[in-house]
């Protein structure tokens, strides 16, 4: 169900903001609001969006929109600092190319080092989900 889904990951997100570097902003039906990601989250995100095929800078943004259904929605401004990082460590390399409105623009594509770091990222990610869930879940007869 994508609402449980939504509720769990920003449940998890909000709980954890302390650990952060970077905003998202999360739509709840007509309001809008900005948490700050979990470290390494944004990574993950724009790992798996590049792994879906190569796209430009705002086209992984509006992916990435896309494939949340409108739920999440990352700033400029956080992006295009990951995506120098994501490059700097070989999780991602460029391309120069012209984008849809024939614009020059910078192609992403996911690297052999960077599908490797996906698979651990979402691992890593889905244990995190699993704990979560079963501390927030937790009863006081479980204690």
């Amino acid at each position: 169900c994508p609402g449980a889904l939504f509720e769990e990951t920003f449940s998890l997100l909000a709980c954890l903001g302390e650990m952060t570097e970077h905003f998202l902003v999360v739509r709840e039906s007509k309001m809008s609001r900005q948490i700050e990601l979990l470290q390494g989250t944004l990574d993950l995100l724009v790992l798996q969006a590049v792994s879906l095929g190569p796209t430009h800078g705002y086209g992984i943004l509006l992916r990435i929109q896309q494939v949340s259904r409108e739920i999440l929605q990352i700033p400029q401004g956080s992006l295009y600092p990951a995506l120098y990082r994501l490059e700097h460590r070989g999780w991602i390399a460029s391309e120069w190319g012209e984008s849809e409105n024939k614009r020059r623009a910078k192609f992403y594509t996911l690297t052999t080092k960077g599908r490797s770091q996906l698979r651990s990222e979402r691992r890593k990610w889905s244990q995190l989900s699993q704990a979560m869930t079963l501390v927030l879940n937790a009863k006081p007869s479980e204690v």
